[in-house]
């Protein structure tokens, strides 16, 4: 067995290399129609390489599927030829046959299907790299659900795929500098642990109503309810949403939808997701967003989420409002602020390189702004000038680079700098009410009564110090013994100086007297002096320059 996986491991460990090497020269030679395409140049053809990749992606196992998904949203790296056969990814994969599907729900769930539901649809309603959905009806007339079962053994495979893949990462990251520039091991590690998670349906369970809870004062987006005994953590039974992708819809449809109410909607969930809750779905690529019959978005597949921290979310609320107003001065500290300086970090150059990038984005066509690219070109741009950003700034870019798709779909004309104005400065008043929350108050209450009830205590102990004497104030500004060496070390040398000097001085005087013993035709004694002078201070010379610092 353990023979077995190591052969597999050894096997995915090739097919990444030769991965690498088959596409990666390829993409790089398409990477000016990028920039066209950016800049609203000709768009390019399918590509057939781009058809050959994806065929590749799904042929060597889940993990790489995801990654092409990944890829499939990013149309600020890849040609908008290279985007459309990795999209076929999202949801459009082989189904596992029904018999293996029907097996894992008995075991998972202790009984057989026909005791758990009136009606299970034997072909499923969408086919994604862990796992595929099928439609369902719960017993005694129960509600229309959906189920969700993991592709049997797929928790093993992706594990394996994933080592091979940080595994590679790890060894770019050794060996590259643009690797180590953009923390490529990082964000294998990253991944890793999305993927990873995603493969616990309890948690996803759990994330559906944690998600909802959050997101119920906009009624234009849906999330649908977990059927809790119905659920394991390879089995997710929950609550049936009608709808469709809202990158298929007709233009009849599109005719009687209000476009812009619903991708404001849709920007206002994500920003609130994650500048106020901390907590936001990761994956809402256009498979993942349903338009519903009353002209509703619902969620679905919540198995990758993210979590942000408060002073991330703090930072990164002051980095889109300079941004959508144009104050590059207070993008690049935001910026700066929430992330980590590493050894040749130019303050200057980052500040200067952000205030491009903001340039370049007022002078853009309002049908041409996406929120998601300035993400992740901010992070290319820190990555450029050796500045660390922390690792959900990535995650984040990825879903507003999704949310820039979807916005497009329903309003061509979306304007986001326009929404993100607009819902800034509400979303700047929630924190603010979060801040003066009853909870947030019963905490800085509880501060200030133990402030109040030990402050007479620790005056009394400050002012009997005092009447006793035995006050002191510690300063550790400076490294007094290191500054007083310092001291002692010029003293020294001025010494040794003024000493060699007089020696010089009194050799100089000697030469004028008359002398039987000589040495190179010279009075001997002013020579020797001579001597002496020039070997001390060739002495002091050299302890200056090759004399390490004491730590």
């Amino acid at each position: 067995m353990e023979e077995s996986a190591t052969l597999s491991r050894l096997a995915t460990y090739k097919d990444v290399g030769a991965l690498l090497i088959k596409y990666v020269p390829k993409l790089s030679s398409e990477s000016t129609k990028v920039e066209q395409e950016l800049a609203g140049g000709r768009k390019v053809e399918v590509s057939d390489d781009a058809e050959e990749l994806a065929n590749d992606l799904e042929s060597l196992g889940p993990t790489f599927v995801k990654i092409g998904q990944l890829l499939s949203t990013r149309s600020d790296l890849l040609p908008a030829g290279w985007l459309k056969p990795l999209q076929r990814l999202q949801d459009d994969l082989e189904p596992v046959p029904f018999s293996e599907i029907r097996e894992e729900v008995e075991t998972q769930l202790g009984a057989k299907i026909d005791r758990l539901f009136d009606r299970f649809d034997e072909q499923p309603i969408a086919c994604a790299s862990l796992g595929q959905v099928h439609r369902a009806r719960l017993r005694s007339d129960g509600p229309e659900v959906v189920v969700k079962v993991q592709r049997p053994g797929v928790r093993e495979q992706v594990t394996t795929e994933l080592e091979a893949l940080q595994k590679a990462a790890d060894f770019a990251t050794r060996h590259s500098k643009v690797a180590r520039r953009y923390d490529i091991d990082r964000m294998a590690s990253q991944f890793r642990k999305a993927i990873l998670d995603e493969l616990d349906y309890c948690s996803e369970a759990t994330n559906l109503t944690r998600l909802a809870r959050n997101l119920r004062d906009i009624p234009e987006i849906e999330v649908p309810a977990p059927v809790r005994d119905y659920c394991s953590s390879t089995v997710l039974t929950m609550e049936f949403v009608e709808g469709f992708k809202v990158t298929d819809l007709s233009g009849v449809v599109k005719t009687e939808l209000d476009g812009e109410l619903l991708a404001e909607q849709m920007f206002r969930a994500y920003l609130q997701q994650v500048l106020v809750d901390g907590f936001f779905h990761a994956d809402p690529h256009p498979g993942n967003v349903l338009l519903t019959p009353r002209h509703k978005l619902a969620l679905i597949d919540l198995g990758m989420v993210g979590h942000i921290s408060d002073r991330l979310r703090e930072h990164l609320l002051r980095l889109l409002s300079a941004v959508s107003e144009g104050r590059s001065d207070e993008a690049a500290k935001a910026a700066i602020e929430m992330g980590q300086p590493r050894p040749g970090f130019n303050r200057e150059e980052f500040s200067a390189a952000m205030g491009e990038l903001i340039e370049a984005r007022q002078s853009t066509r309002v049908a041409d702004l996406q929120v998601g690219q300035l993400v992740m070109k901010v992070t290319e741009i820190a990555g450029k000038h050796r500045l660390r950003i922390p690792e959900g700034l990535f995650m984040i870019g990825k879903v507003l680079l999704n949310l820039d798709l979807i916005g497009k779909e329903l309003a061509p004309d979306f304007d986001p700098d326009a929404c993100l104005r607009r819902q800034l400065s509400d979303l700047a008043r929630q924190r603010l009410n979060d801040e003066f929350s009853l909870g947030n108050i019963i905490h800085h209450f509880s501060d200030i009564r133990e402030l109040v009830t030990e402050m007479p205590g620790r005056i009394n102990r400050t002012l009997d110090k005092i009447s006793n004497d035995r006050l002191s104030i510690d300063v550790n500004a400076i490294d007094e013994a290191k500054l007083l060496r310092g001291f002692h070390r010029v003293a020294n040398r001025i010494t040794v100086g003024v000493i060699l000097a007089a020696v010089i001085i009194g050799a100089s005087l000697m030469m004028r007297i008359e002398s039987d013993f000589t040495l190179f035709g010279y009075p001997g004694i002013a020579m020797i002096f001579f001597l002496i002078a020039a070997i001390g201070g060739l002495i002091i010379v050299g302890r200056i320059v090759f004399e390490k610092e004491e730590s």
